[in-house]
């Protein structure tokens, strides 16, 4: 990539990366929900589940680093307590969720209507999915 395209990330490319860097720090049950014709918060959510507070503080910061070059984020909540991190890019929004958290909001089933988008196998780490 030239450096004059490196900024100019489309939304879903936006949306795989924060989900790679996500499973690169083992985040479990990784989503990316393409909302763009159900709503007008963003294009793509992605959804993704840490086993601590540290973990999903680490997959947080992990995403954050790894598009430091691409953008600033225009708003993060929940870092410091690492229950649920929201780091929103404008055009796609991550959600990193301790487990209980993600069970207890349930965006999985509240945007159950948004189409999921496939990651590319080579950024998944988990083998035993059907």
């Amino acid at each position: 990539m030239s450096s004059s395209t490196i900024s100019k990330l489309t939304s879903l490319e936006r949306a795989i990366q924060c989900a790679a860097l996500a499973l690169d720090k083992k985040a479990l049950d990784v989503k990316i929900l393409d909302i763009q014709r159900i709503s007008t918060i963003a294009d793509y959510l992605v959804l993704a589940t840490g086993l601590s507070d540290k973990q999903t503080q680490a997959i947080a910061e992990s995403v954050r680093s790894g598009l430091k070059k691409l953008g600033k984020p225009l708003d993060i909540e929940g870092l410091k307590e690492g229950n649920w991190v929201v780091i929103d890019y404008g055009d796609v929004i991550l959600h990193v969720f301790k487990e209980d958290q993600r069970r207890y909001y349930n965006l999985d089933e509240l945007w159950s209507n948004a189409p999921p988008v496939e990651i590319p196998v080579e950024y998944q780490w988990e083998t035993d999915r059907a």
